[in-house]
């Protein structure tokens, strides 16, 4: 088996207080070849840097996500700036804007996504973005920002939004979703998205793929997304493999 990059998991989250080590050994001895762990909140940073200590080939992306972004302390620009200077820190992420829940504040999503852009703009940082129910808001912002290397992940929508995405010189990460028998959007935007520009993810511990739906993620489910992307591009899972673990480290230089 060819080992997988999970380009995106959170491993810091409560679902795997249980087996975090046992798990993540096996993993690396098995199956996955690296992780980039995205700690996406302010009391999330410390647990995932302390993850990045343990495993050489895990990887840590700090940001903070549109749901998380209302009991921010004042300086959290600067500390995040400090955090990252860390050389296991390897992307600012995952930062966006989520509408899809009642009683978000769209103004103050708004404004905490431009600061984190600017600042990875500053850091020379990849970025990791999270976008739900603000499509157009979103790639409003992107077109105005214009961040110099980012990844829109945990994609599902449509094949226009992609093309839209990939005009901006974005990379499309997929999840699980691939394989949702609803999925026929991601499905025909996977299409739209060049080798050159792919990259695979789990979005651990949710998004689980087909035959897993229901269960706990991990990233050695990463081969049922890249089974069903290579069967969209025409190729073997393994070349498929290998290609986007390529596209992963270069994208974030590990």
């Amino acid at each position: 088996m060819v080992k997988v990059t999970d380009t995106h998991a959170h491993y810091d989250d409560e679902a795997f207080d249980s087996d975090r080590y046992e798990l993540l050994d096996r993993l690396f001895e098995t199956s996955v070849n690296k992780i980039v762990s995205v700690g996406c909140a302010y009391d999330r940073w410390e647990p995932t840097l302390r993850l990045t200590e343990r495993y050489p080939c895990l990887y840590a992306a700090l940001g903070v996500h549109p749901e998380d972004i209302y009991d921010m302390p004042s300086d959290y620009l600067e500390q995040l700036e400090r955090l990252s200077q860390n050389p296991k820190v390897v992307a600012v992420g995952e930062i966006g804007l989520d509408y899809h829940y009642e009683n978000y504040d769209r103004e103050k999503q708004i404004a905490a996504f431009r600061e984190q852009l600017i600042l990875a703009d500053r850091l020379s940082m990849p970025v990791i973005i999270h976008s739900r129910d603000a499509t157009e808001d979103t790639l409003n912002i992107l077109r105005e920002l214009r961040p110099k290397k980012a990844v829109m992940h945990c994609f599902s929508g449509s094949a226009e939004t992609a093309r839209e995405i990939l005009s901006l010189g974005l990379h499309v990460s997929f999840t699980g979703v691939l394989t949702f028998k609803n999925a026929r959007k991601a499905l025909e935007a996977c299409a739209e998205v060049p080798l050159d520009r792919l990259m695979l993810e789990t979005d651990c511990p949710y998004m689980s793929p087909v035959p897993h739906r229901g269960e706990r993620c991990d990233s050695s489910m990463v081969h049922f997304t890249a089974a069903k992307a290579a069967e969209i591009k025409g190729i073997d899972a393994s070349e498929l493999i290998n290609i986007c673990n390529k596209n992963a480290d270069n994208f974030f230089g590990i």
